[in-house]
């Protein structure tokens, strides 16, 4: 049984490999995809390649482990766990150059959710890669149990090192969702995110701006006041 489970998962890495993205290792119970910004959700199943515009789903009980190739050999293990909405396209890393420039047009989108930094310089980049769904998902926009389950998918996506696009989905749902971004876990997801990504200004920005959150208790606003310290040494 171990030979044929080693076989298994040899075939598996092979043809991610070949595919050069993301495929589906494990699943169960409720776990589904879409394409595009389509609400159309259909079922996966183990071996399914994943592409850049899916958007994969787990329900209350579902969870799925997905195989991504990293592009030089190697593959990283990503896990989701139950109530996650997770865009593929954020599965990447992204240059300064992109992180900027996306960061900027979604502040330009951001209301009534603002961020506030007048020194932002945005970079002289002509192309933007990946999938932009902000402006066609009609559930994200409706739902606020949608935007709970995008909000969770963040932290997979911070969890697995993928800071960048952690922090920017995180302020498209806050964009669509205000009332998520007045939970302080929330914020300091984003404020971390930055400061892990290496935006020193835009961590800054982040921690003074939550500051001003009236609901922060003592502990909070002292854990606030010393990050923004050690970024300010």
């Amino acid at each position: 049984m171990k030979a044929v489970g080693m076989v298994a998962l040899l075939m598996l890495l092979v043809s991610v490999a070949v595919a050069g993205g993301i495929q589906v290792q494990r699943m169960q119970g409720d776990v589904s995809v879409r394409q595009g910004v389509t609400e159309v959700w259909t079922r996966v199943a183990v071996g399914d390649v994943l592409r850049p515009d899916d958007t994969m789903k787990t329900g209350l009980k579902g969870s799925a482990v997905l195989m991504v190739s990293m592009g030089n050999g190697t593959f990283k293990r990503i896990s989701l766990p139950p109530e996650v909405i997770v865009d593929m396209s954020d599965i990447r890393e992204l240059s300064q150059d992109e992180l900027m420039l996306k960061l900027t047009m979604e502040k330009v989108r951001s209301s009534p959710y603002e961020w506030k930094n007048e020194d932002l310089q945005v970079p002289n980049a002509a192309v933007i890669h990946g999938t932009d769904k902000s402006t066609g998902s009609a559930a994200l926009e409706n739902d606020p149990a949608v935007g709970l389950m995008q909000l969770n998918g963040t932290r997979v996506l911070y969890e697995n090192g993928y800071y960048s696009t952690c922090a920017l989905k995180a302020m498209e749902v806050f964009r669509f969702h205000p009332s998520l971004a007045g939970r302080f876990e929330n914020r300091l997801l984003v404020a971390e995110a930055l400061e892990r990504a290496r935006l020193r200004g835009e961590a800054i920005n982040e921690y003074g701006a939550m500051l001003k959150m009236q609901s922060l208790t003592v502990q909070q606003r002292d854990l606030v006041q010393a990050r923004m310290e050690d970024l300010k040494r």
